[in-house]
């Protein structure tokens, strides 16, 4: 059973700082915060980042999961090519609850080049407050989901 609380963070070589700021202020709300983003500046590739993130939150071993590159876009779709996963780029906290409250979104993906950290910490937040309202939102996100 996946712990509510469990939470995978990853990132490319440009969001390590980022992505660091990130899980300890989740940590520090109680999230028990899986990081599995590289620690050196080592270029990455983001397609990689974005997969290994979101297989941990299928696999059911994390609730959800928070990515991160320059832009947020490309480790984005690396992480939509898994089944099962709903995620959006996120640069402003109305979309971060919308993504959850109407697309049940399970990762949330930031652009460490597009978001200063105090930013980025209120988009965290709105994401992670918000539940998904289900019933004919409910409809729509069985649609986006394969047969």
């Amino acid at each position: 059973m996946t712990n509510p609380k469990r939470i995978v963070l990853s990132s490319d070589h440009s969001a390590i700082e980022l992505r660091q700021t990130i899980a300890q202020h989740i940590a520090g709300q109680g999230w028990d915060v899986l990081d599995i983003g590289p620690t050196t500046t080592e270029s990455t590739h983001y397609p990689t980042h974005g997969q290994a993130a979101a297989e941990r939150v299928v696999s059911g071993e994390c609730a959800l999961g928070i990515i991160l590159c320059g832009t947020g876009q490309g480790i984005m779709m690396a992480a939509n090519k898994v089944t099962g996963i709903r995620c959006g780029v996120c640069s402003d906290t109305f979309s971060a609850q919308m993504i959850r409250a109407h697309n049940d979104a399970n990762i949330l993906s930031l652009g460490a080049r597009v978001l200063g950290a105090g930013l980025a910490l209120e988009i965290v937040d709105a994401f992670l407050s918000t539940e998904f309202e289900g019933g004919r939102h409910a409809t729509r996100v069985d649609m986006i989901e394969p047969a």
